[in-house]
């Protein structure tokens, strides 16, 4: 195992342990409970003044990172048998052969799990400006007053509601006419909306052309439709994608090529275009999810020791966003059922129809299913509610197995929970719910 660690001050874990989910996570947590106890949603409660020391907040973090770490990665490297791990940036001399440091590894077969790091757009006075990215602004140990974050996507988001959790100006720029505009349109309205409301000022059909850095602020000038407008903060975030980690490789010397955004190009069974070299990951491309790295792990091994022939299929893959309320989605949208020539049905349910949303005060959300209009057979399944990340698998386990609605509806859900409003929202294909009393079959 060849891996040195490109995150300044880590060893292992590669994105998610370090910059990613764990992090990020912890401080969208932090920041969710900071807001919550401002809206007061609870009349009779007394809500105190909660006081914020960032710093501490971050310190608790890093420790969290850095137990999770050793848990997870350190001490269980220690424990395989039959591995040697080096910590030296790999490069191919050949199809078999990879200089680690002064040392040359031989093997048989060779599996490519290098990751993925921020991509930051092209755009006059990059070159010398200060910037963040998602491991800067996980690395601050001071909240600055003013943040503009360039990208309306899952990181974007993420960032810009965290921020704004913790009290800073964040203004986000995106560049098409709405965030997230690979997800359904009514989760994207709908997010931008209550992203609004808790303090995100959202700029759409915005394109950054220039960025300068002052004494103080720093400012961005985009494209506005068609007008330049010029934006200022203290930090500038750039959640703008990711590009493989692939500069050290040598890929050329291994016969492995890249496909057209210059990911590591790869088969359905993970085979690169040299026979036996497989890739695995965010090195790949797009889904970047740490589940799904693991299970195309374990499938390419699968592929090179048991000629196996497994198959990733993206369509069962749910992704999420962790906002509050979170979005999360599983299959195909309306709009790809669509231009596949199938004919389908769509049935968008507000969570306000859900009993326990209007329990724990928070109605904010939306449910939708994408269904073959002939069949019945669930094809996607998008979400928009608290914890949705926790409650799409019961859609997850709809599209991969190909349950229908009335499989769903023929299913007891228990009540009172969030996750009734999948039913419901498989219920609503035949009745109008407002004309349900609560737990109707």
């Amino acid at each position: 195992m060849i891996g040195k660690n490109a995150t300044k001050g880590t060893i292992l874990g590669g994105t998610c342990i370090n910059v990613g989910c764990v992090p990020s996570k912890r401080l969208i947590t932090v920041g969710t409970f900071v807001a919550e106890n401002r809206k007061e949603r609870f009349s009779g409660v007394d809500y105190r003044q909660v006081k914020l020391n960032y710093k501490d907040i971050a310190e608790e973090k890093d420790r969290l990172v850095s137990d999770l770490r050793d848990e997870k990665y350190r001490s269980v490297l220690e424990n395989l048998e039959n591995v040697t791990y080096l910590n030296e940036t790999g490069s191919f001399v050949s199809r078999n052969i990879i200089k680690a440091g002064a040392k040359d590894v031989g093997a048989k077969n060779v599996l490519i799990a290098t990751g993925a790091k921020a991509s930051v757009p092209v755009i006059k006075g990059i070159e010398k400006a200060k910037y963040l990215t998602n491991e800067e602004a996980l690395s601050l140990k001071k909240l600055p007053d003013s943040l503009i974050v360039v990208g309306g996507r899952a990181l974007g988001l993420e960032f810009a509601q965290l921020f704004a959790d913790f009290g800073v100006k964040v203004t986000l720029l995106q560049r098409s006419p709405r965030v997230i505009p690979n997800w359904e349109p009514e989760i994207g309205e709908y997010l931008a909306k209550y992203l609004t409301e808790s303090g995100v000022r959202i700029v759409t059909n915005a394109t950054p052309v220039s960025i300068s850095t002052g004494n103080t602020l720093k400012e961005i000038t985009a494209q506005v439709d068609g007008k330049e407008t010029t934006f200022e903060a203290n930090e500038v975030l750039f959640a703008t994608g990711r590009s493989a980690n692939v500069g050290s490789l040598n890929l050329n010397a291994a016969g492995v090529q890249l496909n057209e955004r210059n990911f590591v190009k790869v088969d359905r069974r993970l085979k690169t275009t040299s026979d036996n070299i497989y890739a695995a990951g965010d090195v790949t491309g797009e889904p970047m999810l740490e589940t799904l790295a693991a299970k195309e792990g374990n499938v390419a091994t699968s592929n090179i020791f048991e000629k196996a022939e497994r198959e990733i299929n993206i369509k069962e893959v749910p992704s999420a966003i962790f906002t509050y309320p979170e979005a999360a989605m599983v299959g195909l949208t309306e709009e790809q059922v669509i231009k596949s020539g199938v004919r389908c049905s769509c049935s968008p349910v507000k969570l306000e129809l859900v009993a326990k949303a209007a329990i724990i005060g928070d109605t904010r959300g939306v449910i939708k299913i994408v269904i073959d209009n002939k069949t019945k057979k669930i094809l996607g399944v998008h979400m928009l509610a608290p914890h949705a990340a926790d409650l799409i698998h019961e859609g997850v386990l709809a599209v991969k197995f190909g349950l229908t609605i009335d499989d769903i509806i023929d299913t007891v859900h228990i009540f009172p929970t969030l996750s009734e409003g999948f039913k419901l929202a498989a219920q609503s294909f035949y009745t109008d719910l407002h004309n349900l009393s609560c737990c109707t079959e």
